[in-house]
């Protein structure tokens, strides 16, 4: 995605002309960025995205880890190996750790994201256990959206490695989607080894077959590590196995998360939040109405403004959790809970954005896209349908008009006006929003909110930046 070329015209927001709300007087002001110093100099904080395919071992292997970390006590654990084994579940205990609904745990599947903490010697993760059944895959997006990082798990078992990878499987897609995020660093566990024997000729079979998929999907080969492990057992998470002393001399799964490098967050942008989800009633039993999601630019504290687009209602901030941990302030990379009073509950929905009362967001149902096609059946041209996915956003468009098709490597104009867009070519394409204008911002402006998704049948087809939003 990087290669894309953004040189376009900035674009204005639209005005506001209702008049925001005081800040409070009592709040003595916070110097945000230098708290936010002192705040990383201890541990810097990583959201983790965990993705596969569905039965990979993904809420298994990492329900383990953080048992052998100690996030989980010896009695909540003998509880779940108990209510496990009495529906004839056993092997599902430690995913019980991140699967908490009856519904998951009956179906063994993660349906929707599992967030926790969980800290390293040097980093202080949010872990997002993402759903890997394509009926889930919506769920999973809106997850991958928060991420910085990634582990993608394969099932190394003979037979399921080749069903998640090849037609249909989510092992493609799950990488696709989480590189065309944002994602730069991967960690691809090779999960299951010990039902193979922890045969070596099979983990350096799947990265003989995985390492050019990924290679081509964008990630940099230096930026993704793959370690033999097991969930079920918890041989090479947190120690090193003996079974694989032989012939893997590399670090456990542990060790190599701890050094995920930290991100370039957008501290000196103008705020924005894209709210994940939202519910009546403030945090601590103060009133007003509380706001998920994370915090894609910029800063905020106690007493600040804040604007929700569309809607232009203004919204005064009350309250504030950072890691489930009361806070004064919050900044770019965090997510947050946040009450907000003098606001109205309809105006607010899945994929608002919450951003400054002195740069608002422009709202558009027409923007200009740059987008790479994934392996479709079916060539995409003019007038295709789609559901255009922007982090937990997602609204049905049309595909209006086929501006362009690019070289993949310069980003050069190929063909203008083109009939069609087959499979795994680039593009400039212009989208128009089916049902109501939503907020956008270009890929220049914000890489985090410059990202779309276009999904069809339950399929990604496509992804990519928008770099020019046509303002209402």
């Amino acid at each position: 995605m990087e290669a894309l070329n953004l040189n376009v015209e900035n674009t204005s927001s639209k005005k506001v002309t209702k008049l925001p709300p005081k800040i409070s007087p009592k709040h003595k002001r916070i110097n945000v960025l230098e708290e936010y110093k002192k705040r990383n100099d201890n541990k810097v904080a990583l959201n983790l995205v965990v993705v596969g395919h569905v039965d990979a071992g993904k809420s298994t292997l990492m329900g383990h880890l953080l048992y052998l970390l100690g996030e989980v006590n010896e009695k909540t654990m003998k509880k779940y190996e108990r209510d496990s084994s009495k529906i004839g579940k056993s092997s599902f205990a430690y995913a019980w750790i991140l699967d908490e609904t009856g519904e998951e745990r009956a179906r063994g599947i993660t349906m929707d994201i599992a967030i926790t903490k969980f800290e390293t010697e040097h980093r202080r993760f949010t872990l997002l256990d993402a759903p890997g059944h394509r009926d889930f895959i919506p769920n999973m997006i809106s997850g991958a959206a928060q991420a910085d990082v990634a582990i993608l798990v394969i099932d190394s078992t003979t037979g399921e490695f080749e069903a998640g990878f090849e037609a249909n499987g989510q092992t493609k897609e799950h990488a696709l989607l989480v590189r065309s995020l944002g994602v730069q660093q991967l960690v691809v566990t090779i999960n299951k080894l010990d039902v193979v024997g922890w045969s070596q000729d099979r983990f350096n079979e799947i990265i003989t077959k995985l390492s050019p998929f990924l290679n081509q999907a964008g990630f940099k080969k230096d930026k993704v590590i793959y370690i033999p492990c097991s969930g079920l057992t918890g041989e090479n998470l947190l120690k090193r196995s003996q079974n694989i002393l032989e012939w893997y001399s590399g670090p456990t799964l542990f060790q190599q998360i701890d050094k995920f490098e930290p991100p370039i967050r957008l501290l000196d942008k103008p705020f924005r939040l894209s709210v994940s989800d939202f519910f009546k009633g403030g945090i601590s039993g103060m009133g007003g109405i509380t706001v998920a999601g994370k915090i894609e630019a910029g800063t905020i504290q106690i007493g600040d403004d804040v604007l929700v687009i569309p809607g232009g209602e203004y919204g005064v901030i009350k309250g504030l959790e950072v890691n489930d941990e009361s806070s004064k302030w919050a900044a770019a990379g965090d997510s947050i809970l946040m009450t907000l009073s003098g606001l109205d509950i309809l105006q607010l929905k899945v994929g608002s954005i919450l951003c400054s009362v002195s740069h608002p967001v422009p709202v558009t149902s027409y923007i200009l896209a740059q987008i790479v096609v994934f392996d479709i059946k079916v060539p995409i041209t003019k007038g295709f349908p789609v559901i255009l996915h922007r982090q937990s956003l997602n609204e049905p468009a049309t595909i209006t008009k086929l501006v362009t098709i690019l070289d993949k490597s310069t980003g050069e104009i190929v063909k203008k006006n083109p009939r069609c867009l087959p499979k795994a070519s680039s593009a400039t394409v212009e989208i128009k929003l089916t049902n109501r204008p939503v907020p956008f911002e270009t890929y220049k402006e914000n890489k985090e909110l410059g990202r779309i998704m276009l999904r069809k049948g339950g399929e990604t087809i496509a992804a990519g930046i928008i770099i020019n939003v046509s303002i209402l």
